[in-house]
This record gives structure tokens, sequence and C-alpha cells, in this order.
């Protein structure tokens, strides 16, 4: 597994630093008059960038700080439901580095986690041309647009229950995508895969089995459709998309999450190549004059090559907000509201098993998604075999920060 200390992320920094500041310097004897600026602020944090362009780093902090009661995690277990506990912290503390060199198509990123020092994404993409662009290192995989779309960028406080069954997480790989461009209906998006199929910070495969993923993305109104939650641009044309994506990969894991590879209840630990695991998705995704859904169908199945078992499981999710500013005046411009309900079969050859999730809450943009206040409510219940229903509400209150 990748380990990267806070020294190493120093002289990555520094290097990215001195090598734009160099090719940004401008020769005593210029006589040019126009003036550059080495540092800026935009969107992404800071800027550093030279006078040719060629060069650009973009450096940007992100920290979430929540409270939660009673619990801060989806349970799993019957104990899961008795825990009463408040919890005040840090959920996320990230660097983000990202920017081009030599030309502004060659792209890299690098995302490390602070709080727990894991290096998250470490990538580089050619995109010279908008259809046909490479991938190479390791990312989150562009499959469901709950799991791709930033945790600093979402519509509620946390992705749903289905995360943790149907995530494929991060991965280090090689992708080819794109974006094909064509007016009206012909506006597509694309993304085929490979990958070592053994989670983050995995530098090798287990066995000769790869993990393969694609992603196929219908822009049906004919504009691309950005990976972020909410409507806080106030789309005043309607803007939607429709996307099918597949997976399939044999490795020791029936799951996946930003730890790397691990199982899913019920599953013990795996050896080489012991879990084959196929699955496909549907999503669809709308937005228009501060209304935006999120809809998301999965079905997974997972084959024991070891005790000759086959396990099917799905779940879906459906999201909506919506700033009712713009039909009662009273309630601020920037505050959005919104709701979601998810429920995840974990076995759909047992009648009595069955996750359901019910979130309500609000979203204070007092900058955007750059620093925002989140409120929610969330009622979880879950079918325990031979045990009952239980179920409770959690409380939860964040304050996301980017600069």
């Amino acid at each position: 597994m990748i380990k990267i200390g806070p020294s190493h992320i120093a002289l990555i920094l520094l290097a990215a630093f001195l090598s734009i500041k160099g090719h940004g310097q401008v020769p005593e004897d210029s006589t040019k008059a126009e003036s550059h600026k080495f540092l800026s602020y935009g969107t992404k944090g800071f800027i550093f960038s030279d006078r040719s362009g060629n060069y650009l780093m973009n450096l940007e902090f992100r920290g979430q700080f929540r409270l939660s009661y009673p619990t801060d995690n989806d349970p799993l277990t019957l104990s899961d439901y008795q825990e009463e506990q408040v919890k005040l912290g840090i959920k996320r503390a990230r660097l983000k580095v990202g920017g081009h060199s030599f030309k502004p198509w060659l792209k890299y990123y690098l995302e490390y986690e602070l709080f727990s020092s894991n290096l998250l994404d470490f990538r580089l993409m050619y995109e010279k041309k908008p259809w046909l662009k490479f991938k190479v290192g390791q990312w989150k995989v562009q499959y469901n647009r709950e799991r791709i779309i930033s945790s600093g960028k979402q519509q509620t406080m946390e992705r749903s229950i289905l995360t943790r069954a149907f995530t494929v997480d991060r991965q280090q790989g090689v992708s080819v995508f794109g974006h094909l461009e064509g007016e009206g209906l012909a506006n597509f998006n694309y993304w085929l895969s490979v990958f070592m199929g053994t989670g983050r910070g995995s530098t090798g495969n287990d066995d000769n089995h790869l993990m393969y993923m694609s992603r196929l993305q219908w822009n049906f109104m004919g504009r691309a459709f950005k990976f972020s939650g909410s409507d806080i641009e106030f789309n005043q044309e309607f803007t939607g998309l429709l996307a099918l994506a597949a997976v399939t990969n044999r490795s020791p894991y029936t799951r996946f999450s930003q730890s790397g590879g691990g199982q899913l209840e019920g599953f013990n630990p795996g050896v080489a190549g012991q879990y084959r695991v196929n699955q496909a998705m549907q999503e669809s995704a709308g937005k228009y004059r501060g209304f935006s859904w999120q809809q998301e169908f999965h079905y997974k199945q997972i084959r024991d090559h070891v005790n000759s078992t086959v396990t099917d499981m799905a779940g879906n999710l459906i999201q909506a907000g919506y700033f009712f500013h713009h039909l009662w005046n009273a309630i601020p411009d920037n505050v959005e509201f919104y709701g979601r309900q998810a429920f995840y079969l974990p076995n759909l050859n047992v009648t009595d098993q069955l996750q359901n999730e019910f979130s309500f809450g609000f979203n204070w943009f007092i900058q955007g998604h750059r620093i925002k206040i989140t409120g929610e409510a969330s009622h979880l219940s879950s079918d325990f075999v031979s045990q009952g229903t239980m179920d409770g509400w959690r409380y939860r209150f964040q304050l996301d920060v980017s600069f």
C-alpha cells in the first residue's frame, strides 16, 4: 500500500512551484509590456501559472466539520441501532493539487487525505481532443454519479446506504474516455477502463483477472452535465442525462471503499480470485431553474468460487432538491431543501432482508459549494432475518469549507 507523509507532500508542492516559477520568469531584455500574475485565486483555489499558459497548478484545501447524533454511520447490525453518542469532529481534510504541464492538454491531479494520511488520487491525463482522452493512475472510478461527485459538491450530507454495497471506489489502472459533442440528442460521454481491481493503494493484482468498467452517458438535451449536486447555477434551460454502466471483476473482495478492498456482511475474507463480481447500474439526473433530481438503480451478483454460492443484490435511490425562494421570497435565495429515499436488498433470495433510508435536509450556500452549511435528519430501518426490524432517527449538521 502506498504511504505518503507530509514531508512527501511538501516536496511535491515545492517541485511543482519551482517548475512553474522557472518557466514563468521574464528575461531581463524582454520588451513585452504585458503583465502576468504568477499567483492568483479562482474557483479551484490558489492558481500558480506562467506567462506562456503551458504551466498551471491549482492548490486547494478542503475541510468538513460534522456534528452527529446518535451515530454518524449507516447502521449495519442490531447493536448499531442501539448506539447513542454525540460526535463532533473533522470528517474530511483534503489537499488537492491539479493543473497542467508542458501543454494545456497534459493534465495532472493529486488528492491527499490529511486526517488519515492516505493518497486518494494521483492521475495523469492526455486531453488534446475532447472526444478521445486518456488517463493513467489512481482515481475514483467513473461508475455511478453518487460516488463520482466529490463529497464537497454533493447535494446531501453524505452518500446513501447504497454506497457501501455498490461503489467501485478508487482503483489503479488506465482509461479512455471522451465527449461526443453532437447537436441535440446526439450528445454522449463515454468511459472505458481497465483496473487492477484490488482497491485504493494496491499496486498489483491478486491473479491474472482484471477489473473492466464501461459507462455510457446520454446528454439528451444536447448539453454536458457536470458532476455536482444542486442547481446553484439556476439553469434557465433544462439539462438532463441518462446513463448505463457495468463492471466485472474477480478478486478476494466483495466491496471497496476509501480504505481499499473489503467484505460485505455475510462474506468471509477471500483468497486470490475467490469472488467474481458482476454489477450494472442505470441512472438519471436533471436540473432546471433551481430544481434538481438524481436517481440510480443498482444490481450486483457475487459468485463465490470457493464455496460455490451465488448472491444477487439490488438497490435504488431517488433524491431531489429545490430553492424554494423562487416560490416564496421569504426564503433566502441561497438556501436549498432536499429529500432522498433509498432501499437496499442484500440478498434477493431472502425475503426478510431490507434496508431503507429516508433523508431530509437543507443547504445554506454561503459561497456556493465552497462554503456551505448542511443540516440533515434521516430515518433508517433494517430487517434482520429471525430478529425483527430495527429503526431509528439520525441527525447531522456540517460545515464544509474549501479555500
